[in-house]
């Protein structure tokens, strides 16, 4: 079968972009934000989108089931969480296991969760970069596939910081995903290993 890619976004849609720009096999782009600015990327580029509100749903898994209909629908076999901002559950994680990625910026396990490039500021590191990792039900807790580190200038602004670790998401993202879709990442426990 034919790698599909269904990619899940809340936002601008910049990482979208990168993979848009790789020219990786996206089947469909679903937002849980009606009116994000990815939905317009994925339009622009002709990539199907589906807009699934989460606050439409009772439950966790009616919002899940929603989701899954569509993507069962585009033939969907890996899914990249590319600013997406909800946590899937084991259930969704299952059917799709070890082939849903997403990356976050930080280094893993540091500063897991919202807005990691402010705490990572905040904190003072002299180092943070950009991780993407396979997703389980956790919050930023997933094996590791790639991971780059970036010294901090003395004296940038948080706003700097972000714009640099969002140009290396650009680069590490469509990487990884690469990899994926052409089995070549081995998970052995927490370890993910490239072939």
């Amino acid at each position: 079968m034919k790698p599909a890619l269904g990619v899940l976004v809340s936002g601008r849609g910049t990482n979208l972009q990168a993979l848009i720009d790789a020219r990786l096999p996206i089947a469909v782009v679903v937002s849980n934000v009606a009116g994000a600015p990815a939905l317009e990327r994925a339009s622009g580029a002709g990539i199907p989108v589906a807009v699934i509100d989460h606050k439409a749903f009772g439950s966790r898994a009616a919002f899940e089931d929603a989701l899954l209909e569509v993507l069962r629908g585009h033939g969907v076999t890996h899914v990249v969480l590319a600013g997406f901002m909800r946590v899937l559950t084991e259930r969704f994680l299952a059917e799709f296991p070890d082939r849903v990625v997403n990356i976050h910026p930080s280094l893993l396990p540091a500063f897991p969760g919202v807005d990691a490039q402010k705490q990572a500021h905040d904190y003072g590191v002299k180092v943070t970069g950009v991780t993407v990792h396979l997703v389980d039900a956790g919050t930023d807790t997933g094996p590791i596939v790639l991971q780059e580190a970036l010294p901090v200038h003395e004296g940038e602004s948080c706003d700097g910081l972000r714009a640099r670790l969002l140009e290396m998401e650009h680069r590490l993202l469509p990487a990884a995903v690469r990899l994926l879709i052409e089995r070549r990442l081995q998970r052995d426990g927490r370890r993910v290993r490239i072939g």
